[in-house]
């Protein structure tokens, strides 16, 4: 994808947690523009009703127009639910191809560094501290982790220079 700007393609996935013989389900919507976080939930259930909700906390926050969303081609984003949402809004979909991910390589990069940096590292005492240390990767993937594809800025540096109107080299 070749985006120009926040809010022109979001990607989307979904990955699983087990704690204490649950799987906790965590929907993840990134910004391509800047890699941003722009939403995520954490359910007991892999559902459409995850994706959507998920889907929406980053739509009312980010109010995108002439968005382009892609997913792999889990049902959670193919049911007629999901896909007939999105079409009200205005929203455009792809999908990968089958058995091709690279597409959203971006999204099993970011769970891959959550996995590894924080939710592998650690014994949760509770549930309540598993979720606050996704809150807490999810801000400092956004704040703090310079990426080497934005020039070593954080997504949220990105996006400042951007609303700046600050031009960056293209590399």
């Amino acid at each position: 994808f070749t985006v120009s700007r926040p809010n022109e393609v979001w990607v989307s996935d979904i990955t699983y947690f087990r704690y204490n013989d649950f799987s906790y389900y965590i929907c993840v919507i990134l910004d391509l523009y800047a890699r941003r976080v722009v939403a995520h939930k954490i359910s007991l259930k892999n559902s459409t009703q995850l994706t959507k909700s998920t889907f929406k906390l980053a739509y009312e926050y980010r109010q995108p127009t002439e968005l382009l969303f892609h997913s792999d081609r889990g049902t959670n984003y193919t049911s007629n639910t999901f896909r007939d949402y999105l079409r009200a809004l205005g929203v455009k979909q792809s999908f990968s191809n089958t058995a091709t991910p690279y597409n959203n390589s971006v999204m099993e990069s970011f769970f891959s560094s959550m996995k590894r940096g924080e939710l592998y590292r650690y014994k949760y005492r509770s549930e309540r501290e598993f979720r606050a240390a996704v809150e807490r990767y999810v801000n400092f993937y956004n704040t703090e982790r310079p990426h080497k594809t934005l020039h070593y800025k954080t997504p949220a540096q990105k996006e400042e220079n951007y609303a700046r109107g600050v031009m960056e080299s293209q590399d």
